[in-house]
């Protein structure tokens, strides 16, 4: 089951990392590397799923989490947010947004693949229910970014 996903993201780096990963995976990836990018890419595109960082200059992305779930036509696109903020306040604030899962970078590619199928194969019940707290240990033998 390919899907469109959009990563909203302001390291290059990042981006490159996460569709490298997605498009391996055969999904169809969107970038933005701001959160107003990401809201104008979300509005014409409407992809699947939406991979949010949260520390980015201007509009971060709580903010733009907020703006997501209070929008009808974008309220019903999963939503995970990848960050560093790991302290469990940043997570109540991020998860509060509406988001459906919050993952610490760095993160496993194999369990950022494994959430994203698991959301994308959520019925619209589940995706209504309360969201994930997603984080992880890493593991000497996972490669992590």
């Amino acid at each position: 089951m390919k899907k469109t996903i959009l990563t909203i993201d302001d390291k290059t780096d990042i981006r490159r990392l996460v569709r490298m990963t997605l498009e391996f995976d055969g999904h169809t990836v969107l970038e933005a590397a701001s959160g107003p990018e990401g809201l104008e890419l979300a509005r014409t595109q409407h992809p699947d799923l939406i991979l949010l960082d949260v520390m980015m200059p201007g509009m971060d992305g709580f903010e733009v989490g907020r703006i997501l779930r209070d929008d009808p036509q974008l309220s019903a696109i999963p939503v995970v947010m990848l960050t560093a903020l790991d302290g469990q306040s940043d997570r109540e604030v991020g998860l509060g947004t509406g988001v459906k899962a919050y993952l610490n970078k760095p993160f496993s590619p194999i369990d950022l693949l494994r959430l994203i199928q698991q959301l994308l194969t959520s019925t619209p019940e589940e995706n209504s229910a309360p969201a994930q707290n997603a984080t992880q240990q890493q593991h000497s033998h996972r490669p992590a970014y």
